[in-house]
């Protein structure tokens, strides 16, 4: 049902850009290049309806899945996961202040940053023929997050929990940013369309450039069959190179993983390995307000680790 609603959004989309499709084919630009922006220009107003409504969860009720988290010691790192994998930009943020300031343990920090759904789900969602993947990625990243999320706990006893009541300087009264240089503490309600607009060119342009190189990348495999003989030598190795990419803190990352899985151009586990490590502006957080660099690194090793040995062994499956 829903691939028929997205497929009929779509034939929409080819009536409302058909205008537009003829003046870029008519320009003379190479094909790869004009299917580059055909292909973007095409998700631009499903991208703002998902935005909006992501948007809209975020502002009526992030605050009650945050206080509700800090008051759940033992459920932490399930209810952090089941809210992480909502996609969104800034609960990474709200994440790793929270852990800096003793609220939540380094399982349920990590579990979140695994769990963490950035762009992946809305490019998908705005691929009817794609939307296959959604579950799949969804469901392997809740189950990893809540798993790591214990085990960690379990293995590096870590009791970092603080009564709300003894702790001088709350949460929101820090005013760490999102990914559009907005407030994720303080939300304001003109943000419920500015924001989603905002975002959606960003990711626009992002799509767009990642859509204008892997289609000429594609372009160059198919004339001199360069591609293919690159990713031949590192296939086994994708899910490293993946995860390392995957901790650079930009909505770019997600966008291009997804795109290459789209495109064919790597393999599940390595996206899968890509998607785990992505935690999105978290970890600047941490870089920013952590005190200990050695807790900082070893939180960074862990999330690496654990993205590494998941794409590896969907892999080798």
């Amino acid at each position: 049902m829903l691939i028929d609603i997205l497929t009929k959004i779509n034939s929409i989309n080819d009536g409302i850009f058909s205008g537009i499709d003829s003046i870029i084919e008519n320009i003379g630009m190479p094909d790869w290049l004009a299917d580059a922006f055909i292909d973007s220009f095409h998700i631009l107003p499903l991208l703002f309806i998902v935005f909006l409504f992501i948007e809209l969860i975020e502002f009526f009720y992030a605050e009650k899945i945050n206080n509700f988290m800090k008051k759940s010691e033992k459920t932490s790192p399930v209810i952090g996961s089941l809210a992480a994998i909502i996609p969104q930009c800034g609960f990474s943020v709200i994440a790793s202040t929270l852990y800096i300031r003793k609220y939540i343990t380094k399982g349920t920090l990590i579990a979140i940053y695994l769990a963490t759904s950035d762009e992946a789900i809305p490019i998908l969602l705005a691929a009817p023929t794609q939307t296959h993947y959604i579950l799949p990625i969804i469901g392997i990243k809740l189950l990893i997050a809540i798993i790591a999320g214990y085990a960690i706990d379990y293995l590096l006893k870590d009791k970092k929990y603080i009564p709300l009541a003894t702790e001088t300087n709350s949460i929101e009264n820090n005013e760490d940013e999102g990914c559009c240089k907005h407030s994720v503490s303080h939300r304001r309600k003109r943000e419920l369309i500015i924001h989603p607009i905002k975002h959606t060119i960003n990711i626009f342009v992002f799509i767009l450039l990642i859509t204008i190189v892997l289609n000429f990348l594609i372009f160059m495999y198919a004339k001199y069959s360069i591609l293919h003989a690159i990713l031949g030598k590192v296939k086994f190795l994708e899910p490293v190179i993946t995860a390392f990419i995957g901790l650079i803190p930009n909505c770019a990352v997600s966008i291009a993983l997804t795109m290459l899985l789209i495109k064919g151009s790597i393999s599940f586990g390595a996206v899968i390995s890509g998607l785990l490590s992505n935690a999105g502006l978290g970890i600047l957080i941490l870089f920013r307000h952590n005190e200990n660099l050695k807790d900082t690194m070893q939180i960074i090793l862990i999330l690496l680790c654990i993205s590494i040995l998941t794409g590896m062994t969907i892999q080798l499956i």
